[in-house]
């Protein structure tokens, strides 16, 4: 079977978290021996960024880290679409891709044959509705969505025939613990400033209690404006600045705990939906602290998983009690590790998307079904 996907990129994370459980899936979809082509524009701005900042070789150093993924660019302009999918059973369509490719895949889809799915791992789905009816789905077999509020929304908007929750997952191959090596601080937090979605709680559950703490923090990502460098500063924070997502698991090993502070459309709007960051953390083995999030479809265990603090001064409690008791830290650490591999790995989302593919009868095999009952 040959798999085809469209992703805004492969190639970098650059502000792009959606990267991790792309390439996870890739890689678990060639170990079953498929074939899988995937394509991403030529100048999206994730590798366009990254390559500004660090360079070309940075962009290719993924490669070292995943050596049988690789990226092939089209010119968004100028491609035959219809070229690119002429012998694929299935077609993959990340949402992070323009509406005319959207619309054009499923313009060609009845021709050629192929099953067609649009996986949506963003939040516009409430937060910019607008956006949403940019997109023609017509012909799409249905939508994989990360979250059962998106498919529940997908669905009362009508926007796709069949919806299914698909939920994010650690690549355990490479997210993985190694909590034996030396440590170089205590607090460790890897996130993107971003669009002024979170920083008021950044503030409270993050360098608030960090500065009032007194411990050794760092914290990675990009788009810190002034103010956010300003204000790790003030609080003894160091900003570690971009940190490419493979050697993530590199920097969690190095430090005693991490916390999550989701951006408020999850917390507000879209209850049960993580993001992949507290998948990587468990995956890791380093010890969890979140700000206040709904865990409405109990992909974890609160309490043995991770912990969570309703207010800044609670975190500040928390990360504290992490720091002092080693049992504690040592139950989060297996306890997360464990339901990680037993429900929310790579492999087992490739093993949920064959059953939704059997689910889905391919274009030519239901033409077949008509012309044998005409």
């Amino acid at each position: 079977m040959k798999i085809v996907m469209f992703y805004h990129s492969l190639a970098s994370d650059w502000n792009h978290g959606n990267a991790h459980f792309l390439r996870g899936v890739v890689k678990e979809l060639q170990k079953k021996e498929y074939e899988v082509i995937v394509y991403e524009p030529r100048d999206n701005w994730s590798l366009r960024n990254l390559t500004k900042d660090y360079g070309a070789e940075k962009a290719n150093e993924f490669k070292r880290y995943y050596p049988t993924l690789e990226s092939h660019f089209y010119d968004a302009e100028a491609t035959d679409y219809k070229n690119l999918v002429s012998d694929a059973d299935v077609v993959i369509v990340h949402e992070w891709n323009a509406p005319e490719l959207v619309a054009a895949l499923g313009a060609i889809k009845e021709e050629v044959g192929y099953k067609l799915l649009f996986h949506d791992t963003h939040h516009r789905a409430v937060s910019d509705v607008s956006s949403m009816a940019q997109y023609d789905f017509t012909n799409y077999d249905g939508a994989l969505v990360f979250g059962k509020v998106i498919k529940q929304i997908y669905e009362q908007n009508k926007w796709i025939d069949k919806v299914w929750t698909w939920h994010e997952a650690a690549d355990t191959d490479l997210f993985k613990a190694d909590r034996d090596q030396e440590k170089e601080g205590d607090l460790v937090w890897i996130g993107n400033w971003g669009d002024d979605e979170r920083t008021e709680e950044l503030m409270e559950f993050l360098i608030k209690p960090v500065k009032e703490l007194g411990i050794k923090a760092k914290v990675y990502g990009v788009r810190y404006p002034e103010k956010a460098l300003k204000a790790l500063k003030e609080a003894g924070i160091e900003y570690g600045g971009w940190l490419p997502n493979y050697k993530v698991p590199e920097v969690f090993s190095k430090y005693k705990v991490t916390v999550h502070v989701p951006r408020r459309p999850y917390v507000e709007m879209l209850p049960g939906i993580p993001t992949i960051r507290p998948f990587e953390a468990m995956a890791c083995g380093i010890p969890l602290i979140c700000s206040p999030w709904r865990d409405t479809e109990n992909l974890f265990d609160a309490g043995a998983d991770y912990l969570m603090a309703a207010d800044g001064d609670q975190m500040g409690y928390k990360i504290a009690e992490v720091l002092k008791s080693a049992q504690l830290a040592q139950s989060l650490s297996i306890q997360g590790q464990v339901t990680i591999k037993q429900k929310h790995t790579c492999s087992k989302r490739v093993e949920e998307l064959e059953n939704i593919l059997n689910e889905i009868e391919s274009p030519l095999a239901v033409q077949m079904k008509i012309n044998h009952d005409e």
